[in-house]
């Protein structure tokens, strides 16, 4: 593991359960992680049938569903009912949710009718609408999707939601400031777990290949590029960790900037030099290492512009 949180009991059952059950079912599905984990409840209160926690419990459910490929469905949905929860939290649609019996995603825009690339929107039965104008809860059956299937395998919706449709939970800004850092955080938290894997898979390869004798993990120059890989990514998850445990205070906005920008430039060296060293079975199906990568990549392409992160790190320093 990439992250080094202080965990909550829940977290800490999460993550011992989890690694169990992704040792015997590597690909989880949604009825899996809903109905054998219960995954869908975090961040929902116990009283509205979920399991409570927040973002702790987000962040290391994020880190191990990374190498596994199924964080993005998951994320979507579980920042999309965590807010749910916090502008509602009496609302009928909650429980359900938390058992995984409906679905929501997360449209996070800036136009209240368009939403791109919406994550776990092609199978979702609500979507909530969150943009700088505010929130709404809408019914997926109103709306017209366009489905996209990603780079990663991943499918995502393009989604345009009638004016007027559904109902109205919060004005203002707020809900889509939180909407916004929660999910960066979370995919820091994905990306961390998927760099974890990614250098231990090429550190397993390394020690099993062998050149004039001896395993190839030995020449020097490829200890200092394990080396190098391992800071890469023990520094992203460090200020991932800061991030997550930063939420809801003052200083959010700045360790989600420093978190997003350390692990676009983690990922892609961490990635790039995993598959150089596996050669070219690094991108062939045999491998996981080829979809990890580009699980890794996605995610960094839905951070947007390294640009726009660092800016607004420089903005919110102190």
């Amino acid at each position: 593991m990439a992250l080094d949180l202080p965990l909550t009991d829940i977290a800490a059952m999460l993550r011992d359960a989890l690694g169990r059950y992704l040792t015997d079912n590597p690909k989880p599905d949604w009825q899996g992680l809903s109905q054998d984990l219960g995954l869908m409840g975090i961040g929902i209160p116990e009283a509205s049938g979920g399991t409570g926690g927040g973002a702790i419990e987000r962040a290391v459910v994020a880190e191990a569903l990374g190498p596994a490929l199924a964080g993005s469905d998951w994320l979507s949905h579980s920042v999309a009912a965590s807010l749910l929860a916090r502008l509602a939290p009496d609302h009928a649609l909650l429980g359900d949710l938390a058992t995984g019996e409906q679905r929501i995603a997360l449209a996070l825009g800036d136009d209240a009718a368009v939403f791109a690339q919406v994550p776990g929107g092609a199978k979702a039965d609500w979507l909530l609408a969150v943009t700088p104008a505010g929130a709404r809860l809408v019914p997926a059956s109103a709306c017209e999707r366009r489905v996209r299937a990603m780079f990663d395998t991943t499918e995502t919706a393009d989604v345009t939601i009638p004016a007027g449709a559904g109902e109205a939970l919060a004005a203002g800004g707020e809900a889509h400031a939180w909407a916004s850092k929660a999910t960066l955080t979370g995919r820091c938290a994905e990306c961390a777990g998927l760099m974890a894997r990614m250098h231990a898979d090429t550190s397993a390869y390394l020690n099993q290949r062998e050149q004039f004798g001896q395993p190839i993990a030995r020449f020097q120059v490829l200890r200092h590029r394990m080396a190098d890989m391992h800071m890469a990514l023990l520094k992203a998850g460090a200020l991932t960790e800061r991030a997550v445990l930063a939420e809801d205070t003052p200083g959010w906005d700045h360790a989600v900037s420093a978190a997003v920008v350390e692990t676009i430039d983690a990922v892609r060296y961490v990635g790039e030099n995993a598959v150089q060293l596996h050669g070219g079975m690094g991108v062939t199906q045999e491998l996981d290492l080829g979809g990890q990568y580009k699980r890794a990549l996605t995610i960094i392409a839905a951070f947007g512009a390294r640009s726009g992160h660092l800016a607004r790190h420089a903005e919110t320093v102190g």
